[in-house]
């Protein structure tokens, strides 16, 4: 066993991942050996999520598992801010702290795992430690939030929204740039109200330094640029319009939750029917090749059947891209656990199931249009020439669908390599092809 050797597990979402970096970095720079295995490990850092009771439950399981293979164990995230619930299941934890905290945990970690006086103190490229392959990387713009949305605790875990300074995030995107990173993907809880919170102070020669200065410097870097987790805000068609131009990926990533009125109401979320569908049918005008995706919640307390009917309408008429559907699950603190008529599980579940057979149809029609077309895809795994997945500009990583390629031994791509793919074939959510050589 390395007496520096410190495990980390990090757990939830990619702003959480990019927490998980800043804390390696952290302990990278004191000299601390970071492994993504139990094995000889000395130490393990959880970084947890604890949105929902699944990953409420998945953080639990890990810090069980931590201790199976660990006698020192900390714990942090957005699980971390409940203490009495972590030292209740487990006593002996080292530690427990908070979300975005890393100078906290590595204070943790010096106090529970001291280093020799004489360890030499680790190296660390321009823009810090990266998780993710070494071809694509997240550039978290804020913290916090400071919507209400009554199914969320968010602002409640990570505070009100907090902007980082732009010229900092931008000197960071060009440092992963240099390293050979080909794609930035722009993460935070809202990324359409960036430097909402400090006015928008001026950045680069652009008098309001909102998100979409920071998205056209980022635009100029020459790789590609996408943003998630946009806010259906009127003024998030100046982020399309930057797709038209080419300087942002054609993708928008932009909860809508649902579009009956009352449920939005209850949800403390903007929008309707009509006007949602007015808004995408503008951002369509604007960026045809635009590929939208979305999330919505079924089974929110007090949802009729007739509401959700309402929501298969919607998503029949709008046709998505890439739609996400979760049903409705009671977030610890939420206002939304005070509402209501709660529906029963089997009900979500249902409701789930048939928003989800019906955009599984519209998916795969509309993946079906793209056969013979000529798109540009990134490279994230090679094993062999004829065993290739890629992405194209409409999927991003994890969490949508990916390209399987082929090509000749001698034209064989290397991950993280943009090129032209012909699409010969689809599934529901995936698309075949083969490299244009």
């Amino acid at each position: 066993m390395s007496a520096q050797k410190i495990c980390m597990v990090s757990l939830g979402c990619p702003k959480n991942l990019v927490d998980s970096e800043n804390i390696v970095t952290l302990l990278i720079k004191e000299g601390y050996e970071i492994t993504n295995s139990f094995e000889d490990c000395a130490l393990v850092i959880i970084n947890t999520c604890g949105f929902i009771d699944p990953a409420i439950a998945e953080s639990m399981a890990n810090i069980k598992e931590a201790f199976e293979n660990c006698a020192k164990v900390i714990v942090t995230g957005c699980l971390g801010l409940r203490k009495d619930y972590l030292y209740d299941a487990f006593p002996n934890l080292c530690a427990v702290t908070g979300p975005h905290s890393p100078n906290e945990v590595l204070e943790e970690v010096k106090k529970a795992l001291p280093l020799p006086k004489n360890t030499l103190r680790g190296r660390v490229p321009r823009g810090g430690v990266l998780l993710t392959p070494s071809h694509y990387a997240y550039l978290k713009i804020s913290e916090g939030c400071s919507h209400r949305c009554s199914f969320c605790i968010i602002p409640k875990i990570r505070g009100p929204l907090q902007s980082f300074k732009a010229t900092d995030l931008l000197q960071r995107a060009k440092d992963y740039v240099n390293r050979g990173v080909k794609e930035l993907l722009v993460v935070a809880q809202d990324t359409s109200a960036y430097a909402q919170d400090c006015n928008y102070p001026p950045f680069m020669g652009y008098e309001r330094g909102d998100l979409y200065a920071l998205t056209r410097e980022l635009g100029k870097l020459g790789v590609w640029v996408r943003v998630h987790y946009t806010y259906p805000y009127p003024h998030a068609i100046e982020l399309v319009k930057q797709m038209s131009e080419g300087l942002v990926l054609p993708y928008l990533d932009i909860p809508l939750q649902h579009v009956n009125p009352r449920i939005l109401k209850l949800m403390k979320r903007p929008g309707n029917y009509e006007r949602n569908l007015e808004l995408i049918e503008s951002w369509r005008k604007i960026c045809p090749d635009i590929t939208i995706r979305s999330t919505f919640i079924a089974g929110f307390p007090g949802e009729t059947e007739d509401e959700f009917n309402e929501l298969l309408d919607f998503i029949k008429e709008a046709k998505l891209d890439r739609v996400g559907c979760f049903a409705y699950s009671p977030v610890h603190n939420a206002d939304a656990n005070l509402l209501p008529d709660q529906i029963p599980e089997e009900v979500k579940l249902d409701r789930v199931d048939r928003f989800m057979r019906l955009q599984q149809e519209i998916s795969q029609a509309k993946l079906a249009q793209k056969i013979g077309k000529e798109l540009d895809v990134i490279i994230d795994e090679v094993e062999d020439y004829d065993r290739i997945i890629g992405r194209t500009k409409g999927d991003a990583p994890e969490i949508d669908g990916v390209i399987y390629l082929h090509t000749t031994k001698e034209h064989t791509p290397k991950v993280g390599d943009i090129l032209k793919a012909k699409v010969t074939a689809n599934d529901e959510y995936d698309l075949e092809g083969d490299i244009i050589n």
